[in-house]
Protein backbone atom coordinates (compact mmCIF):
# COMPACT_ATOMS: atom_id res chain seq x y z
CA UNK A 1 0.00 0.00 0.00
CA UNK A 2 1.56 3.85 -0.80
CA UNK A 3 2.13 5.81 2.02
CA UNK A 4 0.59 9.27 1.45
CA UNK A 5 4.09 10.94 1.41
CA UNK A 6 5.48 8.02 -1.13
CA UNK A 7 5.30 10.17 -3.98
CA UNK A 8 6.63 13.35 -2.04
CA UNK A 9 9.74 11.22 -1.91
CA UNK A 10 9.82 10.90 -5.18
CA UNK A 11 9.25 14.76 -6.06
CA UNK A 12 11.94 15.49 -3.76
CA UNK A 13 14.58 12.84 -5.01
CA UNK A 14 14.07 14.08 -8.76
CA UNK A 15 14.18 17.62 -7.55
CA UNK A 16 17.33 17.06 -5.45
CA UNK A 17 18.67 15.16 -9.31
CA UNK A 18 18.33 19.19 -10.87
CA UNK A 19 19.44 20.88 -7.79
CA UNK A 20 22.47 18.87 -8.64
CA UNK A 21 22.82 19.44 -12.15
CA UNK A 22 21.78 23.38 -11.94
CA UNK A 23 18.68 22.54 -13.89
CA UNK A 24 16.26 24.29 -11.45
CA UNK A 25 15.24 28.18 -11.40
CA UNK A 26 16.90 30.26 -9.27
CA UNK A 27 13.43 30.59 -6.90
CA UNK A 28 13.23 26.82 -6.95
CA UNK A 29 16.95 26.35 -6.17
CA UNK A 30 16.73 29.14 -3.21
CA UNK A 31 13.53 27.32 -1.93
CA UNK A 32 15.54 23.98 -1.51
CA UNK A 33 18.76 25.35 -0.48
CA UNK A 34 16.60 26.99 2.42
CA UNK A 35 15.35 23.27 2.93
CA UNK A 36 18.39 21.48 2.85
CA UNK A 37 19.56 22.73 6.13
CA UNK A 38 16.20 21.29 8.13
CA UNK A 39 15.84 17.67 6.14
CA UNK A 40 18.46 15.58 6.24
CA UNK A 41 16.22 13.02 4.08
CA UNK A 42 16.84 15.81 1.37
CA UNK A 43 20.64 16.45 2.04
CA UNK A 44 20.91 12.21 1.54
CA UNK A 45 19.15 12.52 -2.09
CA UNK A 46 21.45 15.41 -3.01
CA UNK A 47 24.38 13.70 -1.92
CA UNK A 48 23.61 10.58 -3.47
CA UNK A 49 23.19 12.30 -6.96
CA UNK A 50 26.09 13.81 -6.59
CA UNK A 51 27.94 10.61 -5.90
CA UNK A 52 25.67 8.94 -9.06
CA UNK A 53 27.15 11.50 -11.28
CA UNK A 54 30.85 11.65 -10.54
CA UNK A 55 31.70 8.72 -12.26
CA UNK A 56 30.61 10.62 -16.18
CA UNK A 57 33.65 12.68 -15.28
CA UNK A 58 35.87 10.23 -16.38
CA UNK A 59 34.47 10.00 -19.78
CA UNK A 60 34.71 13.62 -20.85
CA UNK A 61 36.75 15.64 -22.14
CA UNK A 62 37.76 19.33 -19.75
CA UNK A 63 36.54 22.23 -21.53
CA UNK A 64 38.62 25.29 -19.97
CA UNK A 65 35.37 28.46 -20.00
CA UNK A 66 36.58 31.79 -21.19
CA UNK A 67 38.46 34.19 -19.25
CA UNK A 68 35.46 36.23 -19.62
CA UNK A 69 32.82 33.83 -18.71
CA UNK A 70 34.12 33.16 -14.92
CA UNK A 71 34.40 36.52 -13.75
CA UNK A 72 31.07 37.56 -15.19
CA UNK A 73 29.65 34.40 -13.10
CA UNK A 74 31.28 35.31 -10.05
CA UNK A 75 29.83 38.84 -10.26
CA UNK A 76 26.79 37.59 -10.75
CA UNK A 77 26.77 35.69 -7.90
CA UNK A 78 28.02 38.12 -5.33
CA UNK A 79 25.36 40.66 -6.40
CA UNK A 80 22.64 38.07 -5.83
CA UNK A 81 24.37 38.06 -2.31
CA UNK A 82 24.50 42.04 -1.14
CA UNK A 83 21.22 42.63 -1.34
CA UNK A 84 20.00 39.66 0.89
CA UNK A 85 22.80 40.96 3.67
CA UNK A 86 22.11 44.41 3.33
CA UNK A 87 18.36 44.15 4.06
CA UNK A 88 18.97 41.93 7.14
CA UNK A 89 17.96 38.76 6.54
CA UNK A 90 18.40 35.78 8.50
CA UNK A 91 21.60 34.19 6.76
CA UNK A 92 21.75 29.89 6.39
CA UNK A 93 24.70 28.84 8.09
CA UNK A 94 26.66 27.52 5.80
CA UNK A 95 27.71 23.90 4.73
CA UNK A 96 30.53 21.95 4.29
CA UNK A 97 31.78 22.32 0.71
CA UNK A 98 30.64 19.09 -1.27
CA UNK A 99 33.02 18.43 -4.85
CA UNK A 100 29.74 19.53 -6.41
CA UNK A 101 29.23 22.62 -5.68
CA UNK A 102 33.12 23.81 -6.07
CA UNK A 103 34.00 26.04 -8.89
CA UNK A 104 37.27 24.99 -9.36
CA UNK A 105 35.15 21.22 -9.97
CA UNK A 106 33.30 22.77 -12.54
CA UNK A 107 36.21 24.59 -14.24
CA UNK A 108 37.73 21.50 -14.94
CA UNK A 109 34.62 19.35 -15.74
CA UNK A 110 32.57 21.73 -17.60
CA UNK A 111 31.91 18.76 -20.61
CA UNK A 112 30.23 16.71 -17.84
CA UNK A 113 26.88 18.81 -17.22
CA UNK A 114 25.76 17.94 -20.85
CA UNK A 115 26.75 14.23 -20.47
CA UNK A 116 24.49 13.94 -17.09
CA UNK A 117 22.14 16.19 -18.62
CA UNK A 118 21.22 13.78 -20.93
CA UNK A 119 21.09 10.75 -18.77
CA UNK A 120 19.22 12.87 -16.45
CA UNK A 121 16.76 13.56 -19.00
CA UNK A 122 16.36 10.36 -19.31
CA UNK A 123 15.84 9.29 -16.14
CA UNK A 124 13.37 12.26 -15.57
CA UNK A 125 11.31 10.94 -18.26
CA UNK A 126 11.27 7.61 -16.65
CA UNK A 127 9.83 8.81 -13.46
CA UNK A 128 7.01 10.83 -15.37
CA UNK A 129 5.84 7.78 -17.57
CA UNK A 130 6.18 5.42 -15.08
CA UNK A 131 5.30 6.55 -11.29
CA UNK A 132 6.59 3.25 -9.51
CA UNK A 133 10.35 3.12 -8.81
CA UNK A 134 11.90 0.46 -10.92
CA UNK A 135 12.97 -2.64 -9.22
CA UNK A 136 15.91 -2.81 -11.76
CA UNK A 137 18.87 -0.61 -11.47
CA UNK A 138 21.18 0.50 -14.00
CA UNK A 139 25.08 0.02 -14.19
CA UNK A 140 27.76 2.06 -15.38
CA UNK A 141 31.84 1.06 -15.67
CA UNK A 142 34.14 3.28 -16.40
CA UNK A 143 37.71 1.60 -16.68
CA UNK A 144 40.63 3.04 -16.18
CA UNK A 145 44.14 2.60 -16.99
CA UNK A 146 45.86 1.92 -13.50
CA UNK A 147 48.91 3.75 -14.00
CA UNK A 148 47.68 6.84 -16.19
CA UNK A 149 43.79 6.80 -14.25
CA UNK A 150 43.10 7.99 -18.12
CA UNK A 151 39.13 6.20 -19.43
CA UNK A 152 39.79 3.55 -22.10
CA UNK A 153 36.29 2.16 -21.72
CA UNK A 154 32.60 2.01 -20.63
CA UNK A 155 30.21 -0.68 -19.50
CA UNK A 156 26.89 0.19 -19.90
CA UNK A 157 23.90 -1.74 -18.35
CA UNK A 158 20.40 -1.41 -19.54
CA UNK A 159 19.63 -4.33 -17.52
CA UNK A 160 21.41 -6.43 -14.85
CA UNK A 161 21.86 -9.64 -17.47
CA UNK A 162 22.99 -7.40 -20.66
CA UNK A 163 26.03 -5.27 -20.59
CA UNK A 164 27.81 -2.90 -23.53
CA UNK A 165 31.31 -2.62 -23.44
CA UNK A 166 31.86 0.60 -25.44
CA UNK A 167 35.70 1.74 -26.22
CA UNK A 168 36.43 5.54 -25.59
CA UNK A 169 39.57 5.27 -27.82
CA UNK A 170 42.18 3.15 -29.26
CA UNK A 171 44.69 0.59 -27.55
CA UNK A 172 47.76 -0.98 -29.52
CA UNK A 173 47.75 -4.58 -28.81
CA UNK A 174 51.31 -6.66 -28.85
CA UNK A 175 51.69 -9.19 -31.22
CA UNK A 176 50.68 -12.39 -29.47
CA UNK A 177 48.58 -11.27 -27.18
CA UNK A 178 44.80 -10.18 -26.25
CA UNK A 179 42.94 -8.07 -24.15
CA UNK A 180 40.31 -10.58 -22.12
CA UNK A 181 37.54 -9.05 -20.43
CA UNK A 182 36.90 -10.65 -16.61
CA UNK A 183 33.97 -9.63 -13.88
CA UNK A 184 33.65 -10.38 -10.25
CA UNK A 185 31.18 -9.76 -7.58
CA UNK A 186 32.75 -8.89 -4.05
CA UNK A 187 31.60 -12.69 -2.81
CA UNK A 188 32.71 -14.18 -6.02
CA UNK A 189 35.72 -16.66 -5.36
CA UNK A 190 37.51 -15.23 -8.52
CA UNK A 191 36.88 -13.39 -11.77
CA UNK A 192 35.11 -15.14 -14.18
CA UNK A 193 36.35 -14.07 -18.01
CA UNK A 194 33.46 -12.82 -20.95
CA UNK A 195 35.86 -13.58 -23.43
CA UNK A 196 38.83 -11.49 -25.92
CA UNK A 197 38.09 -7.93 -27.01
CA UNK A 198 38.49 -6.79 -30.16
CA UNK A 199 40.88 -3.24 -29.64
CA UNK A 200 38.66 -0.09 -30.55
CA UNK A 201 34.95 -2.51 -31.21
CA UNK A 202 32.18 -2.43 -29.09
CA UNK A 203 30.45 -5.31 -27.85
CA UNK A 204 27.22 -6.34 -25.95
CA UNK A 205 27.03 -9.24 -24.47
CA UNK A 206 24.43 -11.15 -22.31
CA UNK A 207 24.95 -12.65 -18.37
CA UNK A 208 22.89 -15.26 -18.60
CA UNK A 209 25.20 -17.85 -17.50
CA UNK A 210 26.07 -15.23 -13.88
CA UNK A 211 24.27 -13.86 -11.21
CA UNK A 212 22.83 -10.22 -11.76
CA UNK A 213 25.23 -7.35 -12.52
CA UNK A 214 25.32 -5.75 -9.00
CA UNK A 215 26.94 -2.58 -7.30
CA UNK A 216 30.57 -2.67 -7.34
CA UNK A 217 30.87 -5.30 -9.08
CA UNK A 218 34.74 -4.98 -10.86
CA UNK A 219 35.35 -5.14 -14.27
CA UNK A 220 38.99 -5.42 -15.99
CA UNK A 221 40.70 -5.88 -19.44
CA UNK A 222 44.33 -7.51 -18.70
CA UNK A 223 46.57 -8.47 -21.84
CA UNK A 224 46.79 -12.62 -22.15
CA UNK A 225 48.05 -14.69 -24.58
CA UNK A 226 45.99 -14.41 -27.94
CA UNK A 227 43.96 -17.90 -27.34
CA UNK A 228 43.29 -16.12 -24.08
CA UNK A 229 44.53 -17.53 -20.53
CA UNK A 230 45.04 -20.94 -20.11
CA UNK A 231 44.01 -20.69 -16.46
CA UNK A 232 40.59 -19.06 -16.67
CA UNK A 233 42.13 -16.50 -14.33
CA UNK A 234 43.98 -13.21 -15.42
CA UNK A 235 47.50 -14.04 -15.64
CA UNK A 236 48.33 -10.86 -17.52
CA UNK A 237 48.91 -7.07 -16.39
CA UNK A 238 45.85 -5.33 -15.76
CA UNK A 239 45.39 -2.63 -18.81
CA UNK A 240 42.18 -1.23 -17.88
CA UNK A 241 40.07 -1.72 -14.49
CA UNK A 242 36.72 -0.35 -12.92
CA UNK A 243 33.99 -1.00 -10.69
CA UNK A 244 30.46 -0.93 -11.61
CA UNK A 245 27.85 2.20 -10.00
CA UNK A 246 24.38 2.39 -9.99
CA UNK A 247 22.97 5.02 -11.39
Amino acid sequence: MTRPNDHEREDDHALAGEYVLGTLSLEQRKVLEARLPNEPELQKAVMAWEERFLPYTAITTPVAPSDYLWPRIERSLKAQKTPANRTGSAVVPPRPRRILHSLPFWRGAAGFGLAAALVMGVMLANEVTEPTISTTPEYMVVLLAPQTQSAGWVVQASSRQEIELIPLGTFEVPEGKALEFWTKADEWQAPVSLGLVEPGQPIRMRLDQLPPLEDNQLFELTLEDETGSATGLPTGPIEFIGRAVEI
